[in-house]
C-alpha cells in the first residue's frame, strides 16, 4: 500500500492506494501517529484503495477516537466494496464518510 501525506494548515490528508490489510495496517497507523500532534483534522482519501480488512478497520477506529478530541476525521472517496464493508460492520454509522 502507498500512503501520500499532505499537511495543509492543521488538516492532515492521507491518500491510500492498494490494500489496507494485516500487512499494511501498521504503516497507516504509523503515518497517522507521526502527524497527529500537528493536525486538528484528518482526511483519509480512499480513492485508490482496493480492499480493507478488519485490521484496517481497527486503525480507522483508533484514529477516529483520537481525532474526536480534536477537529474530527472523515473518509472520502470510498468505493462500493469498501462502503459495503463499512455498512456490514456498522462503521458507516461511526465514521464520517463522504
Amino acid at each position: 500500500m502507498k500512503i501520500k501525506r499532505t499537511l495543509e494548515g492543521s488538516t492532515l490528508t492521507l491518500a491510500l492506494e492498494g490494500r489496507l490489510d494485516t500487512t499494511t495496517a501498521p504503516d497507516l497507523e504509523q503515518a497517522i501517529k507521526a502527524d497527529l500532534d500537528n493536525a486538528d483534522a484528518l482526511v483519509i482519501d480512499f480513492a485508490g484503495l482496493d480492499y480493507i480488512s478488519s485490521a484496517g478497520l481497527r486503525v480507522l477506529l483508533s484514529a477516529h477516537k483520537a481525532m474526536a478530541r480534536k477537529g474530527g476525521m472523515k473518509v472520502v472517496h470510498a468505493n462500493e466494496m469498501v462502503m459495503e464493508v463499512f455498512e456490514v460492520t456498522g462503521f458507516s454509522d461511526i465514521l464520517s464518510v463522504e
